[in-house]
């Protein structure tokens, strides 16, 4: 009664003081700690009541110390042996030394937003009271890795209206120790109801159509039957890649990148007015107008930049196939501004990363940073209704599969 009392006037102090009841010197930290100890007595109890059918030799045998991290802070732990070693506990097991998923998940959630393991370990010390190595941090966020394996697997849709590819570009250590580049390879898929999600996440050595060819493979073993329009930036060999795995699809290529291709071969003090020129092109309203307009652009520049022209005319297949689609459609397929927007919300959690250490550390800190990301994917593409009812019209039982 004494020790209660003595624990409820501290407890009171400190709540009118503004201080953590819980945590290193919290009134209540004495309470969790006693809770725990008295907890594994009474499991060492019934052990030993339980083992009396098949021993009577079985008893008590001192107890081993340990300190335990908890939410609440570090607290000191006395688990009872018996003499055979029996004895299993389950609510401090054996070699556990983090109690409380909620510590986990704040770890793993500090971890998801780009911290790194210094200051993760500085951030429980300075608000739980509770020191961990960068070693058990790391154990704790491969926690992520079981759920990391069934999302790499799920099943997906039959069919997407839309699916954006593109890749990201990172240094990791080899297995020699060696940095090296690393490219991942993201699909982002918009489902019937007009919702997004990254249908896939790929590390390899580097970008090239013949991995991507093994991306499209693995979405089929997923599931998906068709995608309608894929839209991928200018890698060559993409298309046909593409259409290796899914012939039906219509492969637009992101004017976007191809803008930003051409204006490098432009001397800067033509960039403003063949920039101009080039806009009469791609903001044609048709394919037969946009052709006219290439057909002048070529007339006055392709003499100068002959490499900028050539490269429109020999993707121009890929390039316009935007001009076969209603307005909807074309303002969320003539880009890959979706998934480079992605790309920038990764970037934000990686910026502090130079170089990981393993392709497993890469993989799980952009996995939960996508999961971040994909709270705030609840609403459907805008004015994604009218887009629907436009895919159907153009796509008829293809798009009714969904």
């Amino acid at each position: 009664q004494d020790e209660y009392a003595e624990m409820l006037s501290q407890a009171k102090e400190q709540f009118k003081q503004g201080t953590p009841l819980f945590g290193k010197d919290g009134a209540f930290h004495r309470v969790l700690e006693d809770f725990l100890n008295s907890a594994l007595e009474c499991e060492m109890d019934s052990h030993l009541y339980n083992s009396k059918t098949s021993t009577k030799s079985n008893r008590r045998n001192g107890k081993m110390s340990k300190e335990v991290q908890t939410e609440y802070g570090p607290v000191e732990i006395d688990t009872p042996r018996d003499r055979e070693g029996s004895f299993t506990p389950e609510i401090i097991k054996k070699r556990q030394t983090i109690l409380a998923e909620g510590l986990s998940d704040k770890i793993i959630s500090l971890y998801a937003t780009g911290q790194s393991m210094s200051d993760i370990s500085k951030f429980l010390e300075e608000n739980y009271g509770t020191k961990i190595s960068k070693e058990t941090i790391s154990n704790i966020t491969d926690k992520v890795w079981p759920e990391i394996k069934t999302w790499r697997t799920r099943s997906l849709e039959e069919v997407y209206p839309i699916v954006w590819m593109d890749a990201i570009h990172y240094k990791a250590h080899d297995d020699t120790g060696a940095t090296t580049s690393r490219a991942i390879y993201n699909v982002i898929g918009v489902d019937k109801e007009g919702h997004k999600d990254l249908l896939g996440m790929y590390v390899s050595h580097s970008e090239g159509a013949n991995f991507w060819l093994s991306v499209l493979t693995d979405l089929q073993n997923r599931g998906v039957k068709d995608i309608l329009i894929a839209c991928v930036d200018g890698l060559t060999g993409f298309p046909d890649a593409i259409q290796s795995v899914f012939p039906k699809t219509d492969v637009q290529l992101c004017i976007v990148h191809q803008i930003r291709n051409s204006v490098k071969y432009v001397a800067s003090k033509n960039q403003k007015e063949f920039l101009k020129d080039l806009k009469m092109v791609y903001a044609a309203q048709t394919k037969e107008k946009a052709e006219i307009e290439l057909d002048n652009l070529e007339k006055k520049w392709g003499k100068q930049y002959p490499i900028v022209i050539k490269s429109w005319r020999d993707k121009w297949d890929n390039l316009s196939h935007y001009f076969d689609y209603t307005e909807p459609i074309r303002r969320i397929m003539y880009t890959t501004n979706i998934v480079e927007g992605y790309h920038r919300q990764i970037r934000k959690v990686t910026k502090t990363k130079g170089v990981f250490p393993t392709d497993e550390a890469l993989f799980k800190l952009v996995y939960l940073a996508y999961r971040n990301i994909k709270k705030k994917w609840t609403q459907p593409l805008r004015n994604w209704g009218q887009t629907a009812q436009q895919f159907a019209i153009k796509f008829g039982d293809r798009f009714q599969l969904l």
